[in-house]
């Protein structure tokens, strides 16, 4: 790690206690820079260019909480790139930010194996009614005990315009958002995470930020017309003048890391980030962030989302990766949702079902190398070389149910039976499980795309953007609530922790059953290679999955999982043995009929059994051949 990549987050306002504020800024676009002090008192201090692009000062006497604007050759005034906090919006003046003024409580914190990992995904500002980072503090013992996850994930906190975003039109990556409670609010709640024992994942932006408060422009070239992305401009990782850039981006990760303790970063859409350096970016990414774990004595991840189906972005730097340490696999979800509701528009086409849910258990990508419909083109590599514990699985997360045209969740149309084959496949999975705020009990909220920007032309571009976007799907334009309207934000808040009704409550507590049935026996747990094996082999009958799990050390399970949608024969010759019934989703208990047509001992022969499997049922059988 070079020097100037360790100090890449001390940029912008950097306290020196008792006696004042050092600030510092890239600026080559400007020829002076001077920073403006608003409050307390006014005054304006010229800042001296330092080296190349770069200028550097010295405010005496000034402390935390001090507001400030930087001024570009006596004509713009903009707010710090760097800014720590952002209390009056994208627009208003940076603050001074001490952070050393808070008291962590975590110093025994020493994180948790990736593979322990159990993800519970929200969103801060529909999670509760009140949106704030303090408001999620007293439900981290619910997640934890009720539910049973282990990691919560942020959808992104970074600045953005208004108060109503999902976080991707963030503009100040180093501050968290205003409305959510600022950098207080932010550390009291990972601080809260850690004394729940629940590992911190933070979702970051690092292919674009938000248009709305976006004046790094005006500072130098962050960006670059050499390539284009979705959101326009791409960020400049490998031109002209790269090198501060991806300085700020490496300094952003190991901000969050080390100001705000977290535990993982989840680094969004990264086929949007084009770097043809000889070293990429995220490799150079991945490398800082793991040194920070090492010298901190806890292990820090780096979790890339990514629709290449690319193994390259988990693979060792030592072979050519870039060595991230997990990334979502899309193919899963697209799998399992077509075989649950047959869906076939959009992405969909590319998925067959039941079959591609088995394979996407088997060997983790479904399209490896493997011609796309959709794409119209082969698509992905071959992931079964890599360790399972590398892939995060899902049922349902923020993109998959708010890129639909009225945001509905799976429980908006599926029976308690089928939610609850859905969270076997998920939570039993030999991957990296990840749940969705509120799927835990069945949420009917829907979770709606919602924006706040202060500019009526680009909420109208959004608007109209939306609209192309779902055309492919074939929804209609007037199924498409206004993401700019209040009440859309509002229709997507969830109810934690409040099962209205005995389906919510049954619901919950198959989930507490699957993720204790995880936590307790290694066998249901995440795949890795060189400690134990895995899946062994998977197959469906008809729509009848039955996955075969065993560690190294010889303990074993049977998965039996019912995408049917009626009642189904299946025989059962392998593998032979006999096995106890642990788990079955038709227990009164979680909301089946109390009766199960699973037997509570299965001996399996080369000549049967045949048992009638019903309807979206679930059985976990354990091997006591052994």
């Amino acid at each position: 790690m070079t020097a100037s990549q360790s100090s890449a987050w001390e940029m912008g306002a950097t306290v020196v206690p008792g006696k004042g504020v050092r600030f510092a800024v890239w600026a080559p676009h400007a020829q002076d820079v001077a920073v403006k002090i608003s409050a307390p008192g006014e005054r304006v201090v010229r800042l001296q260019a330092s080296r190349t692009g770069y200028f550097e000062g010295f405010v005496e006497g000034l402390a935390a909480d001090a507001r400030y604007v930087y001024v570009l050759d006596g004509e713009k005034s903009r707010p710090d790139p760097a800014s720590r906090f952002q209390p009056e919006g994208v627009h208003g003046p940076s603050a001074v930010v001490d952070p050393k003024a808070f008291d962590w409580t975590d110093r025994n914190w020493q994180g948790l194996a990736l593979e322990r990992y159990v993800i519970y995904e929200l969103h801060v500002g529909t999670f509760t009614e009140s949106g704030t980072f303090d408001a999620v503090i007293p439900y981290l013992r619910y997640l934890k005990q009720d539910v049973g996850v282990t990691a919560v994930e942020l959808m992104p906190v970074a600045q953005f315009p208004g108060t109503r975003n999902w976080g991707y039109d963030g503009a100040y990556p180093f501050a968290p958002q205003n409305s959510y409670g600022g950098p207080l609010g932010l550390k009291r709640l990972v601080d809260a995470c850690h004394a729940e024992g629940l590992a911190v994942v933070m979702d970051v932006v690092y292919n674009h930020l938000g248009p709305e408060g976006n004046y790094l422009q005006d500072f130098g070239p962050y960006f670059t017309d050499r390539y284009r992305t979705p959101w326009g401009q791409a960020i400049n990782y490998d031109g002209p003048h790269s090198d501060p850039v991806r300085q700020f981006v490496i300094g952003n990760a190991l901000y969050w890391v080390t100001e705000y303790h977290v535990d993982a970063l989840r680094l969004d859409a990264i086929h949007g980030i084009y770097d043809f350096s000889a070293r990429h970016v995220l490799q150079e990414l991945a490398e800082v962030v793991h040194q920070e774990g090492n010298r901190s004595g806890r292990p820090i991840y780096v979790i890339a989302e990514s629709d290449l189906n690319d193994t390259r972005v988990i693979t060792p730097a030592a072979v050519g990766g870039h060595d991230c340490d997990a990334q979502w696999s899309d193919d899963f979800h697209h799998a399992l949702r077509v075989a649950l509701t047959h869906e076939r528009q959009g992405y969909y086409q590319d998925y067959s079902g039941v079959p591609d849910v088995v394979q996407a258990i088997r060997q983790g990508f479904v399209y490896a190398d493997r011609y796309s419909e959709y794409r119209r083109r082969r698509h992905g590599h071959c992931s079964q070389p890599v360790p399972p514990a590398q892939l995060i699985v899902f049922s349902q997360n923020h993109d998959q149910i708010g890129n639909r045209a009225d945001g509905e969740r799976l429980s908006a149309r599926l029976s308690i039976g089928a939610l609850k084959a859905a969270a076997a496949l998920v939570l039993l999975s030999p991957n990296i499980p990840l749940l969705f705020m509120g799927e835990e009990y069945g949420e009917q909220a829907p979770f709606l795309y919602f924006i706040d920007h202060g500019d009526p032309g680009l909420s109208e571009a959004v608007r109209k953007g939306r609209r192309e976007e779902f055309a492919h799907f074939g929804w209609r334009e007037e199924d498409i609530p206004d993401p700019s309207s209040p009440r859309t934000f509002e229709r997507s808040r969830v109810h934690p922790a409040a099962s209205q009704d005995e389906r919510s409550a049954s619901l919950l507590r198959w989930y507490r059953a699957l993720t204790g049935l995880r936590s307790r026996f290694p066998v249901l747990g995440a795949g890795v290679h060189g400690r134990h094996h895995d899946v062994l082999w998977s197959e469906t009958d008809g729509a009848v999955v039955t996955v075969h799990r065993r560690t190294e050390e010889g303990s074993e399970a049977l998965v039996i999982v019912g995408l049917n949608a009626d009642s189904q024969p299946v025989t059962f010759r392998r593998p032979a043995g006999t096995w106890t019934l642990t788990l079955s989703g038709d227990e009164a208990n979680f909301g089946g009929e109390g009766t199960s047509t699973f037997p509570p001992v299965l001996e399996i022969t080369d000549v049967g059994p045949t048992i009638t499997v019903p309807a979206f049922s679930v059985a976990v059988y354990l091997s006591t051949s052994h």
